[in-house]
């Protein structure tokens, strides 16, 4: 006797997977089982005549869960059933997934690509207009699946736009947020706005962007299939840039450059040249760095930050760059890295105040968000535009060991990238002789998530920073000869 099975909903995963589990206990055979759901009329009366829950456990391949999942989400109606009969064949064929051309599993494949393409276009495509409400600022907008991906897709949004209340409307189902996701019933076309203020910014900036050259009409056609249009307001505009592709590009070509560009290392100016010996190197030095224009950086910036300490210190440790407090005290390692530093070098049996401190890039690199200020990692040219600025300071102090903390110091020093893990904790020689300890940044110890992990690396800083002890306590240059060590022989952790 057939058993009618009625799921809540079209996405209702749990309650198949509820139905499916009694009917495979009670060994009910695929062909005895009627999928339907609530909203669907039913002749033969609409409640679910589902076995006696029976007892016992059974495993499934991860491969059919994660299917099933998805490709549950489909609108096939015979979706159900599928699955269900694959569920059954299961018990007699295990490897039953691993055949890639059963007609089951190449369908069920399908569908569940077909639903991760679907929620790719959710994703893709969806553009919230603003709306006023009571409330304040809402943005709403409108989309029609092909299949049931809303509250697949929306999760995606909270994480894109969780600094705004917004709604998503569908035929079926709308998604709703305000801090939390919610879910309501469907809506209708007219319930969602058509345009808004930027409307006319964006499809500027689309136009801006549109490249004639990588013109693929094929390709848009594809990813942007025609029934998306009227939602996208860049929509009106592709048709006269494709019109204007071929002209744009002859253009293009016709005014192309000729000659490649100039090498932009070279447009370095010279930064002015302190000799030693002159009164004050250091703060000469110092005054001199302030005018430096040799990167962009020194216009958003509040000012230079140049190293400090004495200029007999027989260490230099080189960070990256000022961070938002160093920028704002100009001077290095004033903030919290620097305060952690502080507490490394104390517990390490290093005086700071006997050190010279200083970084690869003098000026703070960063992005502003709002007040905020987030560090942004300096780049080659920038790296490279304060070089200069090192060399002279290393010049003047002929330090018996410079610790690189960081990538960038390694880079700015060695003029190249190395793996902090492979030469941490060794004495290598830098270009021109100089002794070098790598190691990491403070700022890294900051970042570490785990607090097990976290005491771990601070313990191998500081285990690193002892290192520079035999340097700190020897005469400047006395024994620098014998300290240094080829790049290739690796000493551990153990002072020479």
């Amino acid at each position: 006797m057939p058993h009618n099975v009625v799921l809540a909903g079209p996405a209702d995963f749990e309650g198949w997977r509820a139905a499916a589990r009694r009917l495979f206990l009670a060994d009910v055979p695929p062909e005895q089982v009627i999928w339907t759901l609530e909203d669907t009329p039913d002749l033969f009366g609409g409640a679910s005549d589902l076995p006696a829950a029976g007892e016992g456990a059974f495993n499934v391949p991860r491969r059919f869960v994660e299917l099933a999942k998805s490709g549950l989400l489909h609108s096939d109606p015979e979706r159900f059933a599928l699955f269900y009969r694959l569920l059954w064949r299961l018990r007699n064929e295990p490897q039953l997934m691993e055949v890639t051309v059963d007609p089951d599993v190449v369908r069920a494949t399908l569908l569940a690509k077909n639903v991760g393409r679907d929620i790719h276009k959710m994703h893709a495509f969806v553009r919230f207009r603003e709306v006023a409400t009571e409330e304040g600022a809402r943005f709403v907008a409108w989309f029609e699946p092909e299949h049931h991906t809303i509250e697949a897709g929306a999760p995606f949004f909270t994480r894109r736009f969780s600094n705004m209340d917004w709604s998503i409307l569908s035929p079926e189902v709308s998604a709703h947020y305000d801090g939390e996701l919610t879910f309501g019933p469907g809506a209708g076309r007219h319930d969602a706005p058509d345009d808004d203020a930027l409307e006319e910014m964006w499809r500027g900036y689309y136009a801006a962007i549109f490249n004639p050259a990588r013109l693929k009409v094929g390709a848009m056609r594809s990813e942007m299939p025609r029934k998306y249009w009227k939602n996208l307001p860049e929509a009106q505009l592709i048709a006269p840039l494709v019109a204007e592709a071929r002209r744009r590009t002859d253009h293009m070509v016709a005014h192309a450059q000729t000659e490649p560009k100039p090498n932009r290392q070279r447009e370095i100016a010279p930064v002015a040249i302190i000799r030693p010996g002159t009164n004050d190197p250091l703060d000469a030095l110092r005054e001199a760095a302030k005018g430096c224009r040799n990167c962009p950086l020194w216009e958003p910036a509040t000012q230079t930050v140049f190293g400090e300490g004495p200029p007999d210190a027989p260490l230099v440790f080189l960070g990256e760059q000022p961070g938002d407090k160093e920028d704002l005290a100009g001077r290095p390692f004033v903030g919290p890295a620097g305060q952690l530093f502080d507490k490394a070098m104390a517990e390490a049996g290093v005086d700071r105040g006997k050190a010279y401190v200083t970084n690869s890039v003098k000026h703070f690199k960063f992005e502003p968000r709002g007040k905020i200020r987030l560090h942004q990692k300096p780049g080659t040219l920038e790296i490279r535009a304060c070089k200069p600025w090192l060399e002279q300071e290393l010049a003047i102090i002929k330090p018996g060991l410079v610790i690189a903390m960081g990538a960038t110091a390694v880079q700015s020093l060695f003029g190249k990238t190395m793996p902090i893990g492979k030469n941490r904790g060794r004495i290598l020689e830098a270009p021109g002789g100089q002794a070098a300890l790598v190691t990491v940044h403070p700022s890294f110890l900051l970042r570490v998530p785990d607090a097990a992990r976290k005491a771990e690396e601070y313990a191998n800083f500081v285990a690193d920073l002892r290192l520079t002890r035999p340097y700190a306590e020897a005469a400047q240059g006395s024994i620098r000869t014998a300290l240094i060590l080829s790049p290739s022989k690796d000493v551990g952790r153990t002072p020479p």
